[in-house]
């Protein structure tokens, strides 16, 4: 990703911005997530604190949805002429993406988005997501932010007015708002949301439905960990399951407990039937060996399904003309579930003495594992931040200026603007600002001297 420097809006000091303007969905799988997301563009000030997109041109190309949209913001009053040569470098671009075979009529009649919201819209609207969609998700959006910003003493009226908004889609956004406020460590923000989320779960319908749920898979989760402490058999197990039987229970012990309902399990199960002499009881455990097997068999089915979309995943990778590009464009997709698809690979290779397999999986092994550690420019930060004295860092910063450079600038300037905005400690915060001012200075003098 490009990178450019513009001057905050606010304060006006020069700020490192990473710039991306073409989207093309056939060259990048997260592409269409990036632009969903506003996940791309965004200037941060470690100055001021400011925080906004840069308005920027922009091509979105998805083949699949035949899209070809087109941006250009309003704000940068640029004539029609300037525009279209703006933009034509990037629709160029995703055309020569595309084999001959694939270029279609849609390529020759760009479609151009007056607004930014209008973009989205259009892309949202491709995969069925309509407008009316996204306006009854802003109108729970909007009565989130009411109730947050309401005096707590009002609150409860507001909800007993709104109840109709309040359902699981809006207890799916506070979730995920309260989940960035914890990973960010905002605990004023984080106590303010659960005092208003308790609200909810003690005065709306769809709150009390889901509060019951939680603390039914709490309940059966304490048992379960409860009963590992000494060892889990089978047959503790099974009691577990008996006394927790309601459909969340189940659901729950199902999916933390898969690997010990195996054939010795279900055989426990049935032994314990045979030998119910009371009626109701033998239909009780005949009802839950039945829930049972279909609930590990849809678990089965779902781990077989990510099983062979990952070997698929990996057999693509291994098999592209440049595994290390082509690991990194779905560098999304490597998690715990593919590394161990890899580890059984790489031992079926072996056990084949596939020579040639084995090199191609065993290099896709290496480059993640350097991808787990942290990069050079996070290493020199960390050494950075260890030092104390205004003169020994300067010093530092001049032996090693040829580290200072935009990948460096850029992760400095990213890391002060989260931790202004996460609350973090000030120290930790107010040494940063002063190793990003210091390396700025140095980057922008070496400049100067240039020839």
């Amino acid at each position: 990703m490009a990178q450019t420097q513009a001057s905050c809006p606010k304060c006006r000091q020069p700020v490192l911005v990473e710039v991306q303007q073409l989207f093309d969905t056939s060259q990048d799988s997260l592409a269409k997530q990036k632009l969903l997301s506003n996940a791309v563009n965004i200037m941060r000030c470690p100055s001021c604190g400011y925080q906004g997109m840069l308005a920027v041109p922009i091509v979105y190309h998805d083949p699949q949805k035949e899209l070809l949209l087109t941006f250009f913001p309003p704000d940068l009053r640029t004539p029609v002429n300037e525009q279209e040569r703006q933009i034509g470098p990037l629709i160029k671009r995703t055309l020569e993406n595309l084999p001959q075979e694939k270029r279609k009529a849609y390529l020759l009649q760009p479609k151009s988005m007056l607004t930014y919201q209008t973009l989205i819209e259009t892309i949202l609207e491709a995969d069925g997501i309509t407008k009316e969609m996204l306006e009854a998700q802003q109108k729970r959006v909007m009565l989130l932010e009411r109730l947050i910003t309401t005096p707590k003493e009002n609150r409860l009226a507001v909800i007993q007015q709104e109840e109709a908004l309040i359902d699981m889609h809006f207890f799916s956004i506070l979730s995920r708002i309260l989940q960035s406020t914890m990973a960010q460590g905002d605990q004023n923000s984080q106590k303010e949301l659960l005092e208003l989320q308790k609200l909810l779960f003690e005065n709306t319908k769809v709150g009390k439905e889901i509060y019951i749920q939680a603390k039914e898979s709490e309940s059966a989760l304490k048992a379960l960990q409860e009963a590992g402490k000494d060892g889990l058999t089978r047959e503790k197990l099974l009691d577990i399951l008996i006394s927790h039987s309601s459909d969340v229970q189940l659901t729950t012990l199902v999916s933390m407990a898969r690997s010990g309902m195996d054939y010795e399990f279900f055989k426990i199960l049935s032994e314990k039937i045979d030998s119910t002499a009371n009626e109701e009881e033998k239909h009780k455990l005949t009802d839950l060996r039945e829930k049972l097997l279909q609930m590990t068999e849809q678990i089965d089915k779902q781990v077989k399904q990510e099983f062979e979309k990952t070997r698929e995943l990996l057999e693509k990778i291994i098999s592209a003309p440049n595994i290390e590009t082509t690991l990194q464009e779905n560098i999304e997709s490597i998690n715990e579930f593919f590394v161990q698809v890899l580890e059984s690979e790489i031992a079926q290779a072996r056990k084949d003495a596939n020579l040639e397999r084995i090199t191609k999986l065993e290099q896709v092994m290496i480059f993640i594992e350097k991808a787990a550690q942290p990069a050079e420019e996070v290493q020199f930060l960390e050494n950075l931040l260890d030092i104390s004295d205004n003169a020994e860092l300067e010093k530092v910063l001049q032996e090693n200026s040829g580290k200072i450079n935009q990948e460096f600038l850029g992760l400095l300037n990213s890391v002060v603007a989260q931790t202004e905005g996460q609350n973090a400690n000030p120290e930790i915060a107010e040494k940063l600002r002063k190793v990003y001012k210091t390396a700025l200075r140095i980057s922008m003098a070496a400049n100067l001297n240039k020839p």
